[in-house]
């Protein structure tokens, strides 16, 4: 490779090294994740109430090829859902699991009957119970009755009909706190839905009473804002909702998020869309996300290698945690585009300092052959992300720098033109003024 000046062989070597490739081994003692299999015990202990079992199933959804795995997250959503009142989930999940875990994980009618009994009269006695103070027209009493509704239905797993019961108090809200804690119930069950439009739209409305916000509530929005931007595809900006969020969350949100979510969400998020100077600033400086980011220290260490240039270590990192990664019930849809997005920065980046880069060193670099490196260079050549062209016969990719010399030039150019018409224009002015020469317009009565 070369430089604009011709360097020194150390400052070569430093060069190279600090593009991912060669370097003392003694320099390069950095931990790499080994490729561990997802531990769905702990990972599962992370969250609390509907998200902890719908994402099992999600797992047990993705786990065709290890049943071991699969077996172990349906066995888990099986006790956790039994300890709810969901019987329809519980149901499915017994059908999932079709008797490959031994009679204690099979269908328990009993149970079910007794729930859904249950269940009949607690609805029979909260309809009473609202009938009672729609006719007393008492509002608190009405706004709780709906929202007792919402409550019901969620935990039975009718997430339309709990939708609409908390909604359904908006009406009934005789302070902002009220208004807070209908937009944030309403934001759960968005969440687990599926519906992010009503996430954002919520999200704008609880904002829009800041001073009953506190901090735990404004860190639990940036969450959920950063989740409808990610299934938006808006990364950047998930990034920046993500990177907002204070550490007061802790796990005050684990029915939706975990602290560890939030930093690998937001870590990849602004890795894929923010350039050198973002990072730098809004991630590696954040003092608040570097909290997160202690807590998935894999996710940290890849984001320092790629600001630092260490291309090798960093795909290491991601392409370990890649298996991970794709068992998450929020990030499995994007992964594979935010590791073609944080692939061609790192290529656009590698390139930038030199007018020369060797394609065969540049390959080992990336971990790729050089013939598919020419073709992902090509792809970034025509899309314009890379002023370059390429010797495909001595496989070499030249910068087109542009004539710094000639640019110059033509701007002092401009810059004479530009000042000679305001000098013009000034006199002229001035001219006018001297002569008293004022136009004005004469209005008729």
């Amino acid at each position: 490779m070369e430089g604009d000046d011709e360097p020194s062989g150390p400052m070569i070597d430093d060069e190279i090294y600090t593009n991912g490739v060669g370097g003392d081994e003694e320099k390069r003692t950095r931990p790499i994740i080994s490729g561990e299999q997802l531990d769905v015990e702990a990972y599962a202990g992370l969250y609390t109430g509907r998200t902890k079992f719908t994402r099992l199933l999600f797992i047990a959804s993705r786990c065709d090829n290890n049943q071991a795995m699969q077996l172990e997250a349906l066995r888990m959503a099986y006790d956790e859902i039994k300890k709810g009142e969901n019987t329809q989930l519980f149901r499915e999940v017994v059908q999932k699991i079709d008797g490959r875990l031994g009679p204690n994980y099979g269908i328990d009618v009993a149970w079910c009957e007794m729930v859904d009994r249950r269940a009949e009269q607690k609805k029979e006695k909260l309809e009473n119970e609202l009938n009672a103070y729609r006719t007393n027209l008492i509002k608190e009493s009405i706004r709780m009755g709906y929202n007792d509704f919402g409550d019901f239905y969620y935990s039975h797993g009718a997430l339309a009909d709990a939708f609409k019961s908390y909604v359904r108090t908006r009406d009934y809200c005789t302070t902002s706190k009220h208004i807070i804690h209908m937009c944030m119930s309403a934001i759960l069950v968005s969440i687990e839905m599926g519906q992010f439009t009503h996430v954002t739209s919520y999200v704008g409305r609880a904002e829009q009473s800041p001073d009953s916000l506190d901090v735990v509530t404004l860190a639990k929005l940036r969450c959920a804002a950063g989740l409808a931007h990610l299934e938006a595809k808006k990364y950047k900006l998930a990034a920046r909702k993500f990177l907002e969020t204070g550490p007061e969350l802790s796990n005050h949100y684990n029915e939706v998020i975990a602290p560890q979510d939030v930093a690998t969400y937001g870590g990849l998020c602004a890795l894929a869309s923010f350039d050198r100077t973002e990072l730098k600033n809004k991630v590696i400086d954040n003092l608040n996300f570097r909290n997160f980011l202690e807590l998935v220290p894999e996710v940290r260490e890849l984001i320092n290698d790629f600001y630092s240039s260490r291309y090798a270590s960093c795909l290491d990192y991601l392409g370990n945690l890649k298996a991970n990664l794709l068992l998450d019930i929020h990030l499995h849809d994007h992964v594979e585009t935010l590791y073609d997005q944080i692939r061609h920065k790192a290529l656009i980046q590698y390139t930038h300092p030199f007018v020369s880069v060797d394609l065969g060193m540049m390959a080992n670099a990336f971990k790729t052959t050089v013939s598919g490196l020419e073709k992902e260079l090509e792809a970034l050549i025509t899309d314009n992300q890379i002023q370059a062209r390429i010797d495909s016969h001595n496989k070499i990719l030249y910068a087109r720098h542009a004539d710094q010399r000639n640019a110059t030039f033509q701007g002092v150019l401009q810059t004479g033109h530009e000042f000679d018409r305001d000098v013009r224009s000034m006199l002229l002015r001035a001219n006018l003024i001297k002569h008293e020469y004022n136009l004005r317009a004469s209005r008729k009565m």
